[in-house]
């Protein structure tokens, strides 16, 4: 049986607590929705938290954000799919090519002061990063909660275990 261990206020912001709180709400949800077919053409309207992942072009379900939740774990967990990964590889080659004379040129006239300068941001690029993952991680979370509290409204235990 694995401790838990309480978060000090510092750590609560870490991104790794912020994985490890929506990775544990992705399995409470995956353990509670024994039936995820149910959730299928449910809409999500009903649900603030919900409706939020709703885009103007896509009127999915809960169980396509089901699914979507938990491939968004297995992308935490075991990284992120070859298939996007060598579909990402594919599209850079392209780009390269194409830039690759202009790269060429603009590379023989780029100073060391304008490396030192993006050096020097590399701090701030991955803060604000940083943030924005944990902000996303956090909604993500929120959702995952969601999704499972109204699973169980759906079939009728909307009062079990809380």
């Amino acid at each position: 049986m694995m401790m838990q261990q309480s978060e000090t206020p510092k750590q609560k912001n870490s991104l790794f607590n912020a994985m490890n709180r929506f990775i544990g709400a992705v399995n409470n949800m995956d353990q509670t929705i024994m039936v995820p077919s149910l959730l299928r053409d449910v809409p999500l309207d009903e649900d603030r938290e919900m409706s939020s992942l709703k885009s103007d072009e896509d009127e999915g379900d809960m169980y396509s954000y089901y699914q979507l939740l938990k491939s968004i774990r297995t992308d935490i967990e075991w990284g992120v799919r070859c298939a996007a990964a060598d579909e990402r590889r594919k599209e850079s080659m392209k780009i390269t090519r194409v830039n690759s004379s202009a790269s060429i040129s603009s590379s023989a006239s780029s100073s060391s002061e304008e490396e030192d300068e993006e050096d020097e941001d590399l701090e701030k690029q991955f803060q604000f990063h940083l943030t924005g993952l944990q902000g996303v991680l956090g909604k993500l979370t929120l959702q995952a909660n969601s999704l499972t509290k109204r699973y169980k409204q759906e079939i009728g235990i909307g009062g079990w275990g809380q």
